[in-house]
């Protein structure tokens, strides 16, 4: 009897960044497509993925909203941090030039990433639902003035002519993935440099934010990461969203995280795992 492959999902079809992220980090894995982040997380909260590979910040157009609210409700761990340098090409149709292309198709995001050069060649940007599937729909179309913007994995796949490379308004355009398993699987203390993602909710008293982070800088403990977002269309019920430098087991955080659980009306740790290198070439880690 062979031995079943352990799998990976992402969002998207077949071509996108995100499977190309899977590659990368799980060569040995089975890079599954989704068509939705919520199929990729049941898929893993069901036991039938071994893990998700999910975006979540973008260096040019920043944060993916929908991640940090299924985060906390999911149920699921981070156990990996992958960056991904996103180069982003302008595709179409065999025949076609940058003359008879007229629309851009692709993911909103990498529409935004690509918005001064898009302008410059005076075309119009149509919104896809992710930028390999826009891919595909400009290849079944066979349109000559449509183009996609994608990955050159994604033209290779649907048999698309690349009209312009690197067509990236930034040459930092990097994508931040994390990636998630059914069951927490933290990084030893001290063996390497950790970064701990966790979630809380401050009590509704004056100052709360100020007093709970304040743990933070009195311990010297870095924070490289602090979102905010409403819960249920509730004003006053905030949430926030964190990453911070350290293992909980090592003192400073470990004394940090207690003032803040004093501040905070829930607190949970979603995640400790392995910096990811890019973190130390970046400049953004010691």
């Amino acid at each position: 009897m062979t031995k079943k492959r352990r799998t990976i999902v992402f969002q998207g079809e077949p071509g996108a960044n995100s499977h190309i992220a899977c590659h990368e980090a799980y060569p040995d894995h089975e890079a599954v497509p989704c068509a939705t982040f919520e199929d990729a997380f049941a898929a893993v909260a069901a036991g039938e993925a071994n893990l998700a590979m999910i975006p979540i910040e973008n260096s040019v157009a920043g944060r993916v909203t929908d991640i940090h609210h299924l985060m906390p409700t999911a149920g699921l761990h981070i156990v990996a941090e992958h960056f991904l340098p996103i180069r982003q090409q302008l595709m179409a149709p065999k025949g076609a030039t940058l003359s008879t292309v007229k629309t851009v198709q692709s993911h909103i995001m990498a529409l935004g990433q690509c918005r001064n050069t898009i302008k410059k060649l005076g075309l119009k940007p149509v919104i896809g639902a992710d930028t390999a599937g826009s891919a595909r729909q400009i290849a079944e179309a066979g349109d000559k003035t449509h183009a996609a913007i994608a990955s050159r994995l994604a033209a290779e796949i649907y048999g698309l002519v690349i009209l312009a490379e690197d067509i990236e308004d930034e040459t930092h355009n990097t994508t931040r993935f994390i990636v998630l398993a059914r069951a927490p699987d933290w990084l030893a203390p001290g063996k390497k440099p950790a970064i701990t993602t966790f979630v809380f909710k401050v009590k509704n008293i004056p100052a709360a934010l100020y007093k709970a982070l304040g743990g933070f800088a009195t311990n010297g403990v870095n924070m490289t990461k602090l979102e905010s977002y409403q819960l249920e269309g509730n004003f006053a019920a905030t949430q926030f969203y964190a990453d911070v430098e350290g293992h909980p087991d090592d003192r400073p955080l470990k004394l940090a995280l207690e003032e803040l659980a004093f501040y905070s009306s829930e607190m949970k740790i979603l995640g400790v795992y392995p910096a990811h290198p890019y973190r130390a070439s970046d400049g953004k880690m010691s």
